[in-house]
């Protein structure tokens, strides 16, 4: 049996606003689904945040002070069943969606999407990993109805 847990804590409520009315819904089955798709197993938590949040996050684990999109926290020994933490910042990734002609649920599920995928060790340190990670994305997107993220707007 398929067994995945998520716990979302929305830090700040404008997000439910920017997904549908239910983040927490919304990041559930945005994970779920990446799961399901990469036979993952275990639990994740996610942290719908401000950027000011987001800021402090990528200050004091990555020595970057300033906000990014999404952050991945991977459990060194998945302790328990727990893979990891990601944490997202509304105002990067609205902006984001924004310049990228995107809406903001299909950005922010791309997001999940990636901040999962960095839980179960998949990165884009190079080409070649960075080509299978995205492979990968697409893939997930596209079960969840999703356009490829790396298209180019104006693309046929």
């Amino acid at each position: 049996m398929f067994k995945f847990e998520v716990d979302v804590l929305l830090e700040d409520d404008a997000w439910d606003a920017a997904l549908g009315g239910d983040a927490e819904a919304f990041g559930a089955r945005v994970l779920a689904a990446a799961a399901k798709s990469e036979g993952a197993r275990g639990a994740v938590s996610v942290l719908f945040t401000t950027d000011a949040a987001m800021q402090a996050l990528n200050r004091n684990w990555r020595g970057f002070d300033k906000p990014t999109n999404v952050l991945s926290f991977p459990v060194a020994e998945a302790a328990g069943g727990l893979l990891g933490d990601v944490a997202l910042g509304l105002g990067v990734v609205t902006a984001e969606a924004a310049a990228q002609s995107k809406t903001v649920e299909a950005h922010t599920a791309h997001m999940l999407v990636h901040g999962f995928l960095h839980l179960l060790g998949y990165d884009h340190e190079n080409e070649t990993d960075a080509e299978r990670m995205e492979r990968r994305e697409r893939a997930i997107l596209a079960e969840l109805g999703y356009a490829d993220p790396y298209r180019v707007t104006g693309e046929s």
